[in-house]
This record gives structure tokens, sequence and C-alpha cells, in this order.
């Protein structure tokens, strides 16, 4: 979406990505590496892409294979488990792989720019480990910050003086342009994003915690950061800089941070082995469904997720897509595509 608004439908971009998604696709805490795949494709020495013939070996799970078939572009694996000279090096390897014209490196919310400290916050080892990497290659790169706030780790109004210039604000047509990805596609924070940027406003709950995110006319915006200032900042980027494994990152993260995300997936994932097996009965999920949104509704919540949906109503992740099915079907009035939106007149 970013790269059609900048650059242009003409190019190809190649977009090095994270196998990292949540327990509700891959029950495997933690990133998916190279060993994690088959059918990768090696482009150099350290680096891989992930075709759309390529498939998480179980009981992994990834989105990237499926955005490899829709997606116009080549993803390509960042993987994290040697740490942040490992990263570098496969940037190193790509940038005189490829020689591109150009390297955004993008952060969806900004909690890219969190110091370490902030207890709103919760997932800070991945992004410092890629602006850690980006910090070493000797090449250009760009740091921009899509949607401030949409994670719910960093308020909008801490982010703010941070940024530079404001480089877009997606519009609908931006969003349309990707066409039905954001149907089916998990992440929270780029839903909000794509409902932002099609004109929705009000309060959206997401996560297993059920935090609520405003969504407002910021929502959309795509702003410019200084790379030098964003690691000053983030002590966790500046502590990752020289390891050589992720367990030395995690170290660090639960040295600075009180914490680290993988040890939250970790205890996640027994929790969730230990619940009963669920089924999806219809009338039973709808009476569940009233129920969260007289709730939600009480707190002024006007939209959630159906990541969120998934896990308030008590379903296996392998039900999202079912669930979401059921409920367009039933309530299609109430869908604001991608987002749900939780009725205040009845």
């Amino acid at each position: 979406m970013l790269h059609a608004a900048l650059y242009g439908d003409e190019d190809q971009a190649v977009i090095f990505t994270y196998a990292w998604d949540r327990l509700l696709i891959d029950p495997l805490p933690g990133p998916r590496g190279a060993d994690g795949f088959t059918g990768l494709e090696q482009l150099t020495r350290s680096v891989r892409s992930v075709p759309a013939e390529a498939q998480p070996i179980p009981p992994g799970g990834s989105t990237l294979p499926r955005l490899a078939t829709e997606l116009p572009h080549t993803l390509v694996l960042l993987d994290p488990h040697h740490g942040a000279e490992g990263i570098t090096r496969q940037l190193e390897e790509l940038v005189s792989h490829l020689a591109p014209t150009s390297i955004d490196l993008l952060d969806v919310g900004g909690d890219i720019l969190a110091r370490g400290d902030e207890p709103t916050l919760k997932s800070p080892l991945a992004d410092a480990l890629t602006l850690a990497a980006c910090c070493q290659v000797n090449a250009p790169i760009r740091l921009l910050v899509a949607g401030p706030g949409l994670d719910g780790e960093l308020s909008p109004d801490d982010l703010r003086p941070l940024f530079g210039p404001l480089v877009h604000t997606f519009t609908a047509e931006d969003v349309d342009a990707i066409g039905d990805i954001l149907e089916w596609h998990p992440s929270e924070a780029t839903a909000m994003l794509a409902a932002t940027a099609r004109g929705v406003r009000g309060t959206c709950e997401v996560r297993d915690a059920g935090l609520p995110i405003p969504l407002t006319d910021e929502g959309p915006t795509v702003h410019e950061v200084d790379l030098d200032d964003a690691l000053s900042r983030n002590s966790l980027a500046r502590a990752v800089m020289t390891t050589a494994t992720l367990d030395e990152a995690e170290a660090h993260s639960r040295e600075i941070c009180n914490f680290s995300e993988i040890d939250y997936e970790r205890n996640k994932a027994v929790w969730l082995t230990e619940q009963p097996p669920t089924r999806l009965d219809p009338d039973d999920v709808l009476s569940r469904l009233d129920q969260f949104q007289s709730e939600a509704r009480a707190c002024g919540v006007t939209h959630t997720t159906f990541r969120h949906l998934t896990e308030a109503l008590n379903l296996n992740g392998s039900h999202r897509e079912a669930l979401r099915q059921l409920l367009i079907s039933r309530r299609p009035k109430q869908y604001t595509a991608p987002l749900w939106r939780i009725p205040f007149d009845d």
C-alpha cells in the first residue's frame, strides 16, 4: 500500500519482513526462521525469499506464503535468530545484490520510537532489532511511521514531537489498491490504518486484553523520523546492536524493558494448550456476541477486530475465518471493512 502510494505500480518492491505471526496464526512462540519453511528460494548466502509455493513446517504457521500469492512484490524473510548482527548481514547482502534506489524502514504505530520503559509497551524486541541493524548498514535508509498510536503502545501525543515531514496520508483509494488482503490478514494495526484511511472514526478494541485504540484523523498519516534520533531514543535497540543470537537480544529486553514479548507468547501458548476444545455454534456465538457488544458499548467502544472477537468469544484461532464469515452473513451492516462495528442503535 505504501509502495504504490509513494512509488507507483510500475516497479515491484522487495519487502524484507519477519515471519512473526501471533498465536492465532502460528501456535509456536517467537519468529520463524529459514528452517521453519519449505520451498524458500536463496537470494544470497544469508537471505531467502518466500515464494507462493513456500509452506511453514507444522505446527508452525505463517501468513507470508499467502501474501506472496496475492502481492506483486517479492517477500524476503527477515530472520532474527542471529541477532542484530545477523539482520545487518542480511541487509548488507540484499543491498549489494539488489542495488535498490531507495530503502524505507516502515513501522505501523510508532513503538519503534519507544525508550523501553513505557508501561504500555508490549512488543519492542522486533522493532529494536530491525532499527539496530538498519543503523549499521552502509546505505541511506529512511524511517517512516504510519498510523501513529494504532499499535496501542505509544500515544500520538508522545510521538508527535518526534515526527519530521508528513510523507503521505492514506486514502480509501490507497486501501482499495491492495485488493482483498485485509479481508483475511490478521494484523490489527494495519486493519485500523486501512479503516481510518476509509474514514472510520471512533474507538477500536483490540488484543486479548481489549485495549481501546482511538481512530482519528491522524490514523492514516505517514511521517518521516530521523533514524539516528530513533536509535538515540531506543535504549533496547542500542543494547542489541552487537547481539549474535535471538536469546542474547531477549536477555537485553528482559533487562531494559523488564519483559520479553516471546516470554509472553510462551506463557500464553501453554495456557492455550490447557484450554478445552471449542466449537463454533452459530446461535451460541451470536448470543455471546450480543453480550460482548453490550459491554463494549458501555465503554464507548465503536469497533473491534476479528482477531479480538475470536479471543473475546473464547474461540480457537482456527475459527477466526469461520467466525468472520458467520458474522458478515448474519449481520452485514456491522461489517465496516476490515473492522466490525459495534451498534449503538439497538
